[in-house]
């Protein structure tokens, strides 16, 4: 079996440059696909995203239209599902492509907002808030999803699947959080809401319990204490990353 997470991730990167967008993520999927057919590979797991789902009514379902993207990002991964779709058709492969709401944990990524979050709190430097801080997001601790994307292995055929936390937060919440577990306050910066940021999101995750048995773990609030806890471990480390 091949589980392909290599991707351009980034909403607002991708459309600064989509088209790095479309061969890492679309055309790569397609090489991994293809590399599948070759030697004989029969299942193949795709991370996908939530922002496939776009202006959606939320709790997001899998049967929702997803062919509505609004960034380059979802678009190439939209594309990477289709792919996928094509190469269970013609070739039988196994294909199950977990849609992801929201990552977050410890070694995540710098981009993401609960790693910059964390450190400009600790760092006592401005945390940007685009809009008013009341949108919502379904923030899922990284080893729940591991533990469902392992747990995709087990299927056959062709599968799409939200993998989420089902129980979002809001933004200013998160960030309350932090300051808790950080022990410092947050200076807040507050900036135009991006075009292309939903108001809220949130995993329908009934398939997901259904096919895999699989729900989430771990509260936001113990996933923000370890997260937290491991940037404390690892700050000698992350001091010397440049600011994105």
């Amino acid at each position: 079996a091949v589980i392909n997470l290599a991707a351009r991730a980034g909403v607002r990167a991708s459309l600064k440059d989509p088209w790095i967008y479309l061969d890492t993520n679309t055309k790569g999927t397609l090489n991994l696909l293809e590399c599948c057919r070759k030697y004989g590979a029969k299942k193949f797991i795709l991370a996908s995203t939530s922002s496939i789902y776009g202006l959606n009514p939320y709790p997001f379902r899998e049967d929702h239209d997803s062919n509505r993207p609004l960034t380059s990002y979802a678009a190439s991964k939209k594309g990477a599902e289709a792919m996928a779709h094509v190469y269970n058709y013609l070739y039988g492969i196994d294909i199950v492509i977990p849609r992801y709401f929201t990552v977050y944990g410890p070694a995540g990524r710098p981009d993401m907002s609960v790693f910059k979050f964390v450190r400009r709190i600790m760092e006592g430097k401005p945390v940007t808030i685009f809009g008013d801080g009341e949108q919502k997001r379904d923030f899922t601790f990284v080893d729940d999803i591991a533990d469902g994307t392992v747990k995709a292995l087990r299927l056959s055929g062709y599968h799409i699947i939200n993998l989420g936390n089902d129980d979002p937060i809001r933004v200013l919440d998160l960030v309350a959080l932090i300051e808790r577990f950080v022990g410092k306050k947050a200076r807040l910066k507050f900036i135009d809401r991006h075009p292309a940021d939903v108001p809220d999101t949130r995993a329908d995750i009934g398939l997901s319990k259904k096919l895999l048995k699989w729900k989430p773990n771990t509260p936001v609030e113990e996933g923000v204490e370890r997260t937290v806890a491991w940037f404390k471990d690892n700050y000698a480390l992350i001091r010397k990353m440049q600011y994105i």
